[in-house]
């Protein structure tokens, strides 16, 4: 028997969804901008004990950079006062983008480290996002001026001449790794030493990019989508390895993929499973018993989440409960994250980017609303919502337990 589904209430997903858009707004109006109330800052930052253990660090691949290995994913916070929480706690590297709230986000990264005068203890990681389209369409000439452009800008925001990490963000074809205009960008600024070290973030095709990067030899560092969903993708786990084997830095993000909003969409006996803070500290530990990573950027957005992140920086040993949490059938069952395999593309007769609406409907409920539209207006006419507009029903199917009519119907609640 088919379990039956909650029924999806408009209001309360608007209300949900419009609280990332306040919080952007919010952000837009002040200079240092305070939690407007929401989770991301459920009261004042704990105290720090001293007798905690320190937090575990690794190398970032031959960078020569050693970091702790939970760090902080800075896209969806709005708190500066969280950003200088972690640093507090001993989180070092932060990774933010120009096209996160619009590039309030980077400005809030930069003044937190220069009120701290912390700059030189830092590590900055930003992306610089050409939407597909313009890879396709734009001379290398002009592709590595756009691409220089932007980053310019990020530097402003972060307040400052250079950052550790830069990226192109969200590469998922393999021609975009060795598009020259790219290149060229990456190499200039390295040699302008304004980027100290370069690479890409990846959510789709990760295993094939990963090796056109080992080939390569131009990439020191991957931002790489990886969670506990991905745990029978053998192949991943191999160029995982082999790109750390080859000295490439590896960071982990998307790494709690059972974030409590996936529960909307399980069977009541199952929606227990995403109460507690067990399912956070378990999932994030297994993904750093992964060797080949240097380190997680996960995007906590308030102080408790950030102190679940901190305990198992300090301790990866499995707990008796988390053993058993992670061994569970039903658990492994339960898990609604889309891994980006791209099998669904195929079930859609109007050729739309389904991972990529399905990504976008992520970000809407982290609630990330401008990270979602962006995501949208990346996709090229026909590809996006806009496809689905002459389907009375959707009949893309998930390999997995993902409902994509579902999402795909609030994405257009909000968007279309």
């Amino acid at each position: 028997m088919t379990p039956s589904r909650k029924t999806f209430n408009r209001r309360d997903f608007l209300t949900k969804t419009l609280a990332g858009a306040g919080a952007a707004t919010f952000l837009s109006c002040a200079k240092k901008p305070q939690s407007s109330g929401s989770e991301a800052s459920p009261g004042p930052a704990p105290a720090i004990t001293p007798k905690e253990k320190p937090l575990v660090s690794r190398a970032l691949g031959k960078t020569g950079i050693l970091l702790p290995i939970v760090n902080m994913g800075v896209m969806n916070a709005d708190n500066p006062d969280l950003v200088r929480r972690a640093y507090e706690l001993g989180m070092r590297h932060f990774d933010t983008a120009a096209g996160y709230w619009r590039g309030k986000n980077e400005e809030m990264v930069g003044t937190v480290l220069a009120d701290l005068n912390a700059r030189s203890k830092a590590v900055i990681a930003t992306k610089v996002a050409i939407p597909p389209a313009q890879r396709e369409s734009l001379s290398p000439v002009a592709l590595k001026d756009a691409f220089v452009r932007v980053f310019e800008g990020s530097l402003k925001r972060l307040k400052t001449d250079y950052v550790d990490i830069l990226y192109i963000h969200d590469v998922s074809n393999v021609e975009d790794i060795k598009r020259p205009g790219f290149l060229d960008a990456l190499g200039t600024l390295k040699d302008q030493k304004k980027a100290r070290f370069v690479g890409f973030s990846c959510h789709q095709n990760m295993a094939a990019c990963i090796d056109e990067a080992i080939g390569s030899g131009a990439y020191d560092v991957l931002l790489v989508a990886y969670n506990y969903a991905m745990q029978d993708d053998e192949r991943l786990k191999a160029s995982l390895g082999a790109a750390a084997a080859k000295g490439i830095g590896l960071v982990a993000m998307k790494t709690q993929c059972m974030q409590s909003w996936y529960k909307d969409e399980l069977p009541p006996d199952q929606q227990a499973f995403y109460s507690g803070s067990i399912v956070q500290t378990a999932v994030l530990k297994w993904v750093l018993r992964n060797e080949a990573f240097a380190c997680a950027v996960p995007g906590f957005t308030n102080f408790r989440e950030l102190e679940e992140d901190v305990s198992v920086a300090r301790d990866l040993t499995l707990t008796d409960e988390e053993k058993t949490f992670l061994a569970d059938r039903k658990i492994r069952l339960a898990m609604a994250h889309c891994v980006q395999c791209g099998g669904c593309r195929s079930t859609c007769p109007a050729g739309v980017d389904t991972p990529t609406l399905m990504r976008a409907h992520m970000y809407l409920r982290y609630p990330n609303v401008f990270q979602a539209r962006a995501t949208l207006e990346s996709l090229p006419a026909g590809r996006g919502l806009d496809g689905c507009a002459s389907c009375a029903s959707c009949v893309a199917r998930c390999r997995g337990r993902i409902d994509i009519g579902r999402r795909i119907g609030q994405l257009k609640i909000h968007f279309a």
